[in-house]
């Protein structure tokens, strides 16, 4: 295959500007696109050109045929999908094939498998993946539902089969409970995924949230960089990811490494993925979807690996061979990655929008920070909440949890409200510290990390109001401050 000289970056926000910093190494052209409500977008200003893409502000970066064509009048040769938007439409990647562009990440019919959680599920039952027990196909309506669920068992959760990333979920605990939760996570499938159709399984009590990382090239080498532990999650959405997972057991570790990598090499598949898997109180392990795309929790992977993911999905777009045995690869410490989103924890986490007014980001040694940020930058209305990631790391656990601690108070964000003081309550509870949690641990512990977090927060506040408030007194009065 032809070597990639250009890379039309089919996203926005801070993924965008990863990917474009991911090129600029590789000395790779990067071209970003922009809705209407993104002009002031950094990643816009930080690429090597960049075209407007008009329209809905969400719906222009699902236009397949806008974005093919802004790829041909840049003279673009691939294109990278980041994570959301079109990253796991298999429609887009085969456009992508069928319009002589590289789409930097796997094979349309994986993407199309595994976008479909029964037909992977089944897949992955067929080479010897343990899987929940559930149906294999979705379920023809809510009586069905009704029945099979008493069948397996309750508890059981409803999952939109064409769905992802915790939309359209429903646990069902009571019989008498099934018909409105069904309705629930039907609707929402719909208003998200535009498919309201919904499978079945047994819902496992406060299990951890494992997965790994596959990175496949076109010559049937695949390994594994590890795993991670997303399991502190607030409405099946990740708020704090890990890598390694430091309370899994190891035979438990090494059987996730060898499954995973086993999996993709007898499906045949290429570039990164993740594979999910919830493990239970009593070490059993149990398969429920893959990501075919670069996730948003990758940054502590590449920290505790050394190995870029993004540049490695595009050598292995252009054709390259992996460049490492797994036996070369080595994990160093632990990685934390905090979510940042645009949210207020006073108002049961609605998302904030604004004008960022003062922004002073933490850094030092083991900490990362990924967004598109900047003071004077206007949170827009029409997308995720998720305005950047915060990263660190330490040598071991209890060092990474105090590199958190450290950073996390370094880091003001002022004009909107944000989940930081959330954050900040986790990384001093002790059941954090010592790595005791699972799925469950934010439903046990949100109410009083509210209490207690706003609280630093608002203090914070009122310090750099102060602060601010002084500034501007020695300026009018035109005071010369000595050292």
């Amino acid at each position: 295959m032809k070597k990639i000289e250009k890379v039309l970056i089919a996203n926005r926000g801070e993924i965008a500007l990863r990917i474009i910093r991911a090129c600029k190494e590789l000395e790779v052209k990067s071209v970003a696109i922009f809705s209407e409500v993104d002009v002031e977008g950094i990643w816009v200003r930080k690429a090597d050109e960049c075209y407007p893409i008009l329209g809905n502000p969400v719906e222009a970066y699902l236009d397949i045929n806008k974005i093919i064509s802004l790829a041909k009048k840049a003279n673009a040769d691939a294109i990278h999908p980041g994570y959301g938007f079109l990253s796991e439409s298999a429609e887009f990647a085969q456009a992508c094939v069928d319009n002589d562009i590289i789409f930097i990440g796997p094979k349309a019919d994986h993407i199309a498998l595994f976008g479909d959680k029964m037909a992977s599920k089944v897949a992955m039952k067929a080479i010897g993946v343990p899987v929940l027990e559930g149906t294999d196909e979705p379920v023809a309506d809510i009586a069905e539902g009704e029945r099979i669920s008493k069948e397996i068992g309750f508890p059981v959760i409803i999952k939109a089969a064409f769905g992802g990333g915790g939309r359209g979920m429903r646990i069902v605990r009571q019989e008498k409970d099934f018909k409105e939760l069904y309705e629930s996570a039907a609707n929402e499938s719909k208003k998200y995924f535009g498919r309201d159709e919904m499978f079945i399984e047994k819902y496992v009590e406060n299990p951890r949230h494992i997965e790994i990382q596959i990175i496949a090239d076109k010559y049937g080498n695949v390994l594994h960089l590890g795993e991670r532990d997303c399991s502190i999650q607030r409405r099946h959405q990740k708020v704090i990811e890990i890598a390694p997972s430091p309370r899994l057991n190891e035979k438990v570790r090494l059987f996730l490494y060898e499954v995973a990598t086993d999996a993709m090499l007898k499906l045949g598949y290429e570039s990164v993925g993740t594979i999910e898997f919830l493990v239970d109180a009593e070490d059993n392990v149990y398969f429920i979807e893959m990501n075919t795309r670069v996730q948003v929790e990758h940054p502590v992977t590449e920290i505790i690996s050394g190995i870029d993911i993004i540049q490695r999905m595009i050598e292995i777009a252009e054709g390259d061979k992996l460049k490492f045995k797994q036996e070369e690869i080595t994990f160093r410490g632990y990685a934390i990655e905090f979510r940042i989103n645009a949210e207020d924890p006073k108002r049961k986490f609605m998302p904030a929008v604004g004008k960022i007014t003062n922004y002073m980001a933490p850094g030092g040694p083991g900490v990362r920070l990924d967004t598109s940020m900047y003071s004077g930058y206007k949170i827009p209305a029409n997308y995720d909440s998720m305005i950047g990631k915060l990263i660190v790391w330490g040598l071991d656990w209890k060092g990474a949890v105090k590199k958190a601690k450290r950073a996390l108070d370094e880091f003001f964000i002022e004009g909107i409200s944000t989940n930081i003081p959330l954050h900040r309550a986790i990384v001093r509870d002790l059941d954090f510290i010592d790595g005791k949690f699972d799925t469950s641990y934010l439903d046990h512990k949100l109410d009083k990390f509210n209490l207690d977090a706003i609280n630093n927060i608002e203090e914070e506040e009122q310090k750099m109001a102060q602060i601010s408030k002084l500034i501007d007194t020695i300026k009018h009065h035109n005071i010369n401050v000595r050292h």
